[in-house]
């Protein structure tokens, strides 16, 4: 079954607590957009900021998200 964007919301939540995360849908019910800002970006590259949420995200990511438009960043005063 494909997880609601509140349900993706959490789990990019519970690996990254300060995290401020929207998530939509965007065509069907398994393509996401997705921004996430977190401090624990900072120093990283954005390949592994993307890996960071994918881990996040675990077999979903394999199993019901067809589709992810993924953006991240650091927080602006700490950037």
């Amino acid at each position: 079954m494909t997880p609601t964007p509140e349900q993706i919301a959490d789990m990019i939540r519970s690996h990254l607590p300060d995290a401020d995360v929207e998530v939509r849908l965007y065509s069907g019910n398994d393509h996401f957009e997705m921004s996430v800002i977190s401090a624990a970006f900072i120093g990283k590259t954005r390949v592994a900021q993307h890996q960071m949420v994918y881990a996040a995200l675990g077999e979903q990511m394999k199993q019901a998200i067809h589709a992810l438009a993924l953006k991240t960043a650091v927080p602006k005063e700490q950037a």
